[in-house]
């Protein structure tokens, strides 16, 4: 895989933009960004999934992707290293990281046979996926009577 063939991918999602972003190239939908490219080196490129998905693709092909270190690679941005990586493989994890940050109608478009096998099968939308999570409501305290 070649830092074009990765490009052609990213770009090849709905409504997909290129910008640049700490002077390398990343890939947007909806403003909000999925994958990077060229980081840290031309060898390399990021997808920004769940923790979940990270840690189930690091299992699965340790030589193709590894968590970012730091914070952001707890959060589940995770370094694909390009030259190990498959096509059928790096689609699957592009579409993840797309899911993730599209809009819930413009997510629910991509078509069944991109998401991964294994996976969640509404990977666009379950819980965990969202860090707006909906909190139990809290019951008032009751005072103490004595």
């Amino acid at each position: 895989m070649t830092p074009n063939d990765f490009r052609k991918l990213a770009l090849s999602f709905p409504e997909t933009a290129e910008r640049a972003h700490m002077n390398h190239p990343d890939f947007r939908v909806a403003g909000k960004l999925f994958a990077t490219l060229s980081y840290p080196n031309k060898e390399w490129a990021m997808v920004k999934i769940t923790p979940v998905e990270q840690e189930m693709l690091v299992r699965a092909e340790p030589a193709v992707f590894s968590p970012v270190t730091g914070a952001w690679g707890r959060k589940g941005c995770t370094s694909v290293n390009l030259k190990a990586a498959k096509k059928t493989t790096l689609r699957r994890a592009l579409a993840a990281a797309w899911q993730l940050a599209a809009p819930k109608e413009l997510a629910q478009q991509l078509p069944r046979a991109a998401v991964p096998i294994g996976w969640p099968k509404n990977t666009a939308r379950y819980a965990s996926r969202r860090k707006t999570r909906q909190s139990p409501k809290r019951q008032p305290r009751r005072r103490k009577l004595n």
